[in-house]
Parts: structure tokens; C-alpha cells; sequence
């Protein structure tokens, strides 16, 4: 049953003409607060009882009250606006990322500033530098590559802008984290295949810039020589992320008179696409002829057949718990933890479909 007190019998909704904006004063008025509970009832801020929290909130309502983030970001210390900093050959990670911090932001009426950085271009230091001196952020998310890159720290570090990384590889302890075990993942999808009797393992490397594809490469790895199997040098290709790069791949793992292995893992869904698509122009079967193994479970291996065997990384989960960590330093008290301390591993997850034969 709803515990919440109703507001004063007779309360007029609102003051002045009809149709009026309703202010943050109509709200304490009607509430029967100061201003400054209103205030930080609307920004979330801790030390508000329930109560009154919930009174608010329904004099709000009653109101049709939104805050003004202009005029709530020159009164005060905050813009309301986090940004998302990317550079990643992969649109539906982006997607994702993008869906996560914009669903953690509303929940605290903030918004986001999305900002690809072209990492060709040699100015990615200046680029970011601008931003942040142009565009008050109130904090900053770092996704692969960037949050391993020394000069976007540094960039970031100087405009004394909070940022969280999300999936680095570098400089542990430097600042916030979200994360998984991306090496411990790749083991995992390893023994998977083993266990299905394949021996005869390819792999396919993502961007070297990337720390996930050192981190995948290295689970791999450790699986195989746990299982007492030495991989194939011919059988470790580079890729770059890309549905291009898979094809390339494709076709060096398919060229004529090429011994083949039974299995190939690859580093990324995007690139074992490419494959599977060589695959198919050449006649060779998925999975009767080829087993093939992907990493991210983008929306495609639903979409292609066989559908992809694959490790679900929880990017959106990942990219809320960033969001999430940014908003709650905005309200943190004396004794919260050392911001650079703070590390959150989310679960990875085997999605066993289609694209694998048991030998």
C-alpha cells in the first residue's frame, strides 16, 4: 500500500495563467519545502528524507515540473552532461554503449555528448582538448581504444575532467574501471571447443591497438597448453575488428591446397561473419565442414545461419555501470572510496548456438 502523504486538500496545482511553466518555486510552494530541498531532491542528492523526498516528487508531478539543465548549469557547479568518448570500428558496440549510458543518464536527468575521435588523424590530443574546453562535462567515459592511449589520459587528466575507462589494458589503478574477463572468457570458449573434440584450432587476432584482442589471445593460448595442444603459428591470423578484415581472413584460411583446421575462434562476431560468408562462396559447410566461433554476440548471430556460437559481452550492462559510477561521485560523501580504486567486473556469458559440430 502507498504510504505517501497527499499534498494539502485544495492545493492549487498551479499559480498564474493557465498553461503556465511551472518553477522550481510553484514546486515548494505546492510541496511545502524550501527551494533548496526541492533542488536537491531533483538532483538525487543524498540526506533527503523519504518522505519529503516523495513529496516533492509528487508536487512535481502534480506540476508537470522538469528542471531547466541551462539554467540548473549556470546556477550551479554541474552541466548535467557526461560524454562518451569512441573510436571503434564495430557501429553496433557503439550502439550499445550509446543505449546504456543514455539509459543510466535519465534516470538523474542528465544527457550525453557522443564524440567519435578519428585516431588516423594525428590530432587526437587537440580534438579532445578542445572539446572539453568548449563543452563543461561533468565527467568523461573512455571506450577501447582511447582508454588505453597515454595521451587521451593525459588530455582528459588535464581539463581535470573525472573519467571512467571501460575494457582497458593499460595503467591499472589510474582511474575507475568497468570491465570483464575478457582473457578468462576466451579460455572458457576454448575449452568449449576441446571439449567438443576439436584439436586442429585456428584463431583470429583483432586490432592490435585493441587490449581485448591481447587479452582474448591470451585466453586462447592458456587453453590450448592447459589441454597440452601447441597451436599452429599458420593458424594464428591478424584481423582488425572489421567484416572486411574476416574476409581477408577468410581467404587465407581457405586458399587452395591450405591445410585447414576444424575450428576457428575468432576474436570478434564481425570478422567470423566474414568468414562464414568465404565459407559459403567456396561450398564449405558451417558446421558440417568448419566449426566457427565468434566474441561480443552481436545482433547479427541471430541473424545469419548457423547462428554463432559466441561470448556474450555485457556492453550495455558495462556502459551503465560506467554512467553509473561517474553520477554516484557526484553525490559521494567524505569517506566513499578512492575514485581510482573503484573496479566493476560484470559477467560474461557462452552462448552455445549453431556454429559448431562435436568431432
Amino acid at each position: 500500500m502507498n504510504q505517501t502523504k497527499a499534498l494539502p486538500e485544495g492545493t492549487a496545482p498551479a499559480p498564474g495563467i493557465a498553461g503556465a511553466i511551472s518553477t522550481i518555486n510553484d514546486v515548494a510552494r505546492l510541496a511545502g519545502v524550501s527551494i533548496k530541498t526541492v533542488s536537491r531532491v531533483m538532483n538525487d542528492e543524498p540526506n533527503v528524507r523519504e518522505e519529503t523526498r516523495a513529496k516533492v516528487k509528487q508536487a512535481a508531478d502534480v506540476l508537470h515540473y522538469r528542471p531547466n539543465l541551462l539554467a540548473r548549469s549556470l546556477a550551479g557547479a554541474r552541466s548535467f552532461l557526461l560524454g562518451l568518448l569512441y573510436h571503434n570500428p564495430v557501429p553496433t558496440y557503439i550502439m550499445q554503449m550509446h543505449h546504456g549510458v543514455v539509459k543510466r543518464c535519465r534516470e538523474s536527468n542528465y544527457h550525453l555528448l557522443a564524440e567519435p575521435q578519428d585516431l588516423t588523424s594525428g590530432e587526437v590530443e587537440k580534438s579532445i582538448a578542445n572539446l572539453l574546453s568548449t563543452i563543461r562535462l561533468d565527467g568523461v567515459i573512455l571506450t577501447p581504444p582511447l582508454c588505453d592511449m597515454a595521451v587521451v589520459l593525459q588530455t582528459v587528466e588535464a581539463a581535470n575532467v573525472p573519467y571512467v575507462r571501460i575494457a582497458p589494458f593499460l595503467y591499472p589503478g589510474r582511474t575507475a574501471t568497468v570491465r570483464m574477463d575478457e582473457a578468462r572468457a576466451a579460455y572458457e570458449m576454448t575449452q568449449y571447443l576441446l571439449n567438443m573434440g576439436h584439436r586442429d584450432i585456428g584463431f583470429v587476432m583483432g586490432h592490435p591497438e585493441h587490449g581485448g584482442t591481447h587479452l582474448r589471445y591470451k585466453g586462447f593460448m592458456s587453453a590450448m597448453r592447459d589441454a597440452g595442444v601447441e597451436p599452429r603459428p599458420e593458424w594464428i591470423k591478424q584481423g582488425y575488428f572489421s567484416f572486411e578484415s574476416g574476409v581477408d581472413v577468410g581467404n587465407a584460411f581457405f586458399a587452395d591446397g591450405q591445410a585447414r583446421p576444424t575450428a576457428i575462434f575468432s576474436s570478434n562476431d564481425d570478422m567470423a561473419f566474414g568468414m562464414m560468408s568465404v565459407a559459403q562462396r567456396l561450398g564449405i559447410r558451417i558446421p558440417d565442414d568448419l566449426s566457427i566461433v565468434g566474441f561480443d554476440d552481436t545482433p547479427g548471430c541471430e541473424l545469419i545461419w548457423p547462428h554463432l556460437t559466441t561470448i556474450r559481452q555485457p556492453v550495455t550492462d558495462m556502459a551503465f555501470a560506467a554512467a553509473d559510477i561517474l553520477l554516484e561521485r557526484n553525490n559521494a560523501d567524505e569517506d566513499a572510496p578512492p575514485f581510482s580504486s573503484i573496479v566493476r567486473e560484470l559477467p560474461f556469458t557462452l552462448i552455445e548456438r549453431d556454429s559448431v559440430r562435436k568431432l
